[in-house]
């Protein structure tokens, strides 16, 4: 459900692109023009999600939570459960369509929060209980 999520965001990018171009071409654009553009929006349509399916990756053991994001440049990162301060549930009007969430894991970090994003639903809100009660477990706030 994840890549058809991906794909309507991607075919809704397209459309407004696409529709962006038509403007343009009513300018004065040569139609060879709007053309390349229309396909290169739609390759990009077609190939990101697929792209983001295959790097994006997350895991949860009994001590930390590790993600790993990135299309180019790769980013892992490791939050310890003593560090969790904050775990979010978030759906999109679109995800929502397709049943799908957010989890967005806050830390002290000067990196940010961490999001595993494009689950189902009902896995997000397993997820968010779960790493809430082993945060909730952990001894200490590792400082």
């Amino acid at each position: 459900m994840w890549q058809l999520s991906n794909l309507v965001e991607g075919t809704i990018t397209v459309a407004v692109l696409a529709a962006g171009l038509a403007v343009w071409d009513a300018i004065d654009l040569r139609w060879w023009m709007v053309g390349l553009g229309i396909a290169g929006v739609a390759v990009y349509a077609g190939v990101v999600p697929q792209w983001r399916y295959v790097v994006h990756r997350w895991e949860v053991s009994e001590t930390a939570v590790y993600t790993q994001t990135g299309w180019w440049a790769r980013e892992r990162r490791i939050a310890p459960m003593s560090r969790i301060q904050t775990v979010d549930y978030a759906e999109t009007a679109i995800a929502r369509l397709f049943g799908l969430a957010t989890v967005t894991v806050t830390t002290a970090s000067a990196a940010g929060a961490l999001q595993i994003a494009g689950l189902d639903q009902e896995r997000a809100r397993r997820l968010v209980d779960e790493l809430t009660l082993k945060a909730d477990a952990v001894e200490g706030d590792a400082t």
